[in-house]
């Protein structure tokens, strides 16, 4: 089996259904902790190769396993033609032996919607399209007996979230276990619609007025509170980064909750709650846990960080807004 990298791209998309051929240019993406992603264009065409890893790269061993992949295909595909055009990539063609597949790229120049929040662009039609994006994934996906068969396993789920997020921060803060036993115990029960499981700044890349959310790994049958709270967290966390930005953030994830609490299905019971609960799970996850986040390295503000996530999960707000408040407060 071959590890992706820009020596063998060339052979991996000889002979390749999709793949014109002709002179490419090579350029690396991120790809995260758990995957090698490539950008190849040819004279008429950009795709994305991504390859998962089965070692993470992280400090701590975190590894999960490598099929995931096909699991991302196949969430594309059942979401093309699902979802308006262009909001997420096409499959182009999978590679069963090597782990990988290939995908339409997003228009050259397209930014991730992190980057651009790190700098303080606060632009309210992009956290609307994502609250929107995510409320029509659940509406299209509510209670559907395929998508709970194709999807229902949640083992990579577990290895990519739920471990490294809840069990890991469980373990640096013993007093807090229950809680996060409470989370993990039920999870596995709260089965409603397709998950992302990753509905992070990072995935989103924005264009002009268009948005296209990436990155399907961990997608799965399962509670969609949790890619809300996923997505208010970050929102929280680039607040106690860069404070003087706190008020934009705030109305970005007022912006971004409204449309989705506007659009989603009237079944979801207390999904509000949930999406606290979960919210203070991780935020404190993101400094004590195996993927802790790299842009708040300040100890000072680490320290913060947890003081309000232990606050948050001591007296959880009714409400997703008083989260916001209660920070500016």
């Amino acid at each position: 089996m071959l590890e992706l990298d820009a020596s063998n791209v060339a052979a991996v998309l000889d002979g390749q259904e999709g793949w014109e051929g002709g002179d490419i240019r090579i350029t690396p993406l991120g790809g995260g902790v758990s995957n090698t992603v490539l950008l190849v264009e040819g004279a008429r065409q950009r795709l994305v190769l991504k390859q998962s890893l089965a070692k993470l790269r992280v400090e701590q061993d975190w590894f999960s396993d490598r099929s995931r992949v096909y699991r991302e295909a196949a969430a594309l595909r059942w979401l093309a033609g699902r979802l308006p055009a262009g909001s997420v990539p096409a499959v182009v063609f999978e590679d069963r032996d090597n782990f990988l597949f290939a995908m339409t790229a997003a228009p050259s120049g397209a930014r991730t919607w992190k980057s651009l929040l790190l700098e303080g662009c606060a632009d309210r039609a992009v956290a609307v399209q994502v609250g929107r994006l995510l409320a029509a994934i659940i509406r299209a996906s509510w209670q559907e007996a395929t998508v709970a068969a194709a999807f229902g396993d949640q083992t990579v789920f577990d290895q990519l979230r739920l471990d490294p997020y809840y069990r890991a921060t469980a373990a640096r803060h013993p007093d807090l276990a229950p809680f996060f036993d409470v989370l993990i115990r039920a999870y596995p029960e709260q089965r409603y619609c397709l998950v992302h499981g990753d509905w992070s700044p990072k995935n989103f890349l924005v264009w002009d007025h268009g948005v296209m959310a990436i990155d399907f790994e961990v997608a799965h049958f399962g509670d969609p509170a949790f890619d809300a709270a996923f997505l208010l967290n970050h929102l929280l966390l680039k607040s106690f980064h860069r404070p003087v930005w706190q008020a934009r953030y705030a109305e970005l994830a007022q912006a971004f909750w409204m449309t989705l609490s506007a659009e989603l299905p009237e079944e979801l019971g207390d999904f509000e709650a949930r999406v606290v609960r979960h919210w203070g799970g991780l935020l404190l996850a993101r400094i004590d846990g195996k993927s802790p986040v790299e842009y708040i390295r300040d100890e000072s503000v680490k320290q913060a960080v947890r003081t309000f996530a232990r606050g948050l999960i001591a007296a959880p707000p009714a409400h997703v807004m008083e989260v916001f408040e209660r920070r500016a407060a």
